[in-house]
């Protein structure tokens, strides 16, 4: 079942969108780490429903309790585990899709898998899992700023809303100053507004993610099935409503010819590095020490707070209309979750690069 991330960093999580708790268990975190509870609730806090006027209304606090593997402020060695209590949940709201299957989510699929459904919130499918995500990225983190690398990820586009695509053009110092996360501001207010006219509309918008690892030393990765980009893009596409997932050029590549795409290797000061960087920091899947970038496309909520066909469990044809708090755009919610998702693969591949080599 996988409900594991990762090969010595390992994520287990747990919970349901309306059950008693989210949480997880964390292996093979290093040891001797100072554990800063506050900029793990800080993560969380960038995540939690409620947050905006762009966001769902579900109303929660999302605080962290630590269970293990912490003492005197630093990791132990041993497992960490973890919950964050579901508080503001509004079962009621779901009464009608007990047995009515709702478009392009994944009650159908659910139960033709299973046989079952928790249909309360989406129950396991939920995006309100992603909590666990977050709790174990923000302890990536910690240990990867040790390392000198960072992580930082920003809403890049919004429907037909987009930016620029060399992330170098904006300060993403600027990322939180929006409830979009969009580090332009001038496009970051158009964003904001579409969302809102999609809302009210009783409607949903897409969009994309735009991630950037710095800091990152060559040799991370492996050269066959773990490819550091595959390992990458399997994470980002395990998100909750994540579509499509690209690095360095990505798709641009293919309308590219190898005089345009190629990265040039120079030296500088005794550092053997890339001119440039259209690679987006990964060779034959390991990295090469420039910055690796990426991007990772959301489609739009599929809860519409207006009218839908369907079918019920028995087959017979349908009208729903959706009701409860939900999210008119995923994407500004997505970005924690994003730099969660990379945080623990990069520290589980540095983990990982040690078994490789004894210098």
């Amino acid at each position: 079942m996988s409900n594991t991330l990762g090969n010595i960093f390992r994520l287990t999580t747990f919970g349901e969108s309306h059950g008693e708790a989210i949480g997880g268990v964390i292996d093979g975190y290093p040891a001797g780490i100072e554990i800063d509870e506050a900029f793990v609730q800080q993560e969380l806090d960038r995540r939690r429903p409620g947050q905006s006027r762009i966001t769902t209304g579900r109303q929660e606090a999302d605080r962290v309790r630590f269970l293990s593997g912490i003492f005197e402020g630093r990791s132990t060695g041993a497992p960490i585990g973890f919950v964050v209590p579901n508080t503001d949940p509004h079962s009621q709201d779901y009464e009608e899709m007990y047995t009515a299957f709702r478009p392009s989510h994944a009650d159908f699929t659910y139960t033709a898998k299973y046989g079952i459904r928790d249909h309360r919130g989406g129950g396991r499918s939920s995006a309100r899992i992603t909590v666990s995500r977050c709790v174990a990225g923000a302890l990536a983190k910690l240990a990867l700023t040790q390392l000198g690398i960072s992580i930082k990820a920003y809403t890049s586009q919004v429907g037909d809303i987009d930016l620029d695509p060399d992330y170098r053009r904006y300060d993403l110092t600027k990322t939180e100053a929006s409830i979009t996360r969009c580090p332009d501001p001038d496009k970051a207010r158009q964003m904001e507004a579409l969302i809102l006219k999609v809302k009210a509309d009783g409607d949903t918008v897409g969009g994309t993610v735009t991630c950037v690892v710095k800091g990152c030393p060559a040799g991370l990765g492996e050269p066959e099935f773990d490819k550091l980009h595959a390992r990458l893009g399997a994470a980002m596409l395990s998100i909750n409503a994540a579509k499509g997932f690209e690095y360095g050029e990505g798709f641009r590549s293919a309308a590219l010819r190898g005089s345009e795409m190629n990265d040039p290797f120079v030296s500088t000061d005794g550092r053997i590095h890339t001119a440039t960087n259209h690679s987006g920091g990964i060779q034959g899947g390991i990295s090469n020490g420039e910055d690796i970038y990426f991007r990772v496309a959301f489609k739009p909520v599929a809860t519409l707070l207006r009218e839908q066909q369907t079918v019920d469990t028995d087959g017979n044809a349908v009208t729903l209309k959706a009701r409860g708090r939900h999210d008119p755009c995923v994407v500004p919610r997505a970005v924690p979750v994003v730099e969660a998702m990379a945080a623990m693969v990069i520290l589980d591949a540095c983990l990982m690069s040690r078994t490789t080599r004894l210098d």
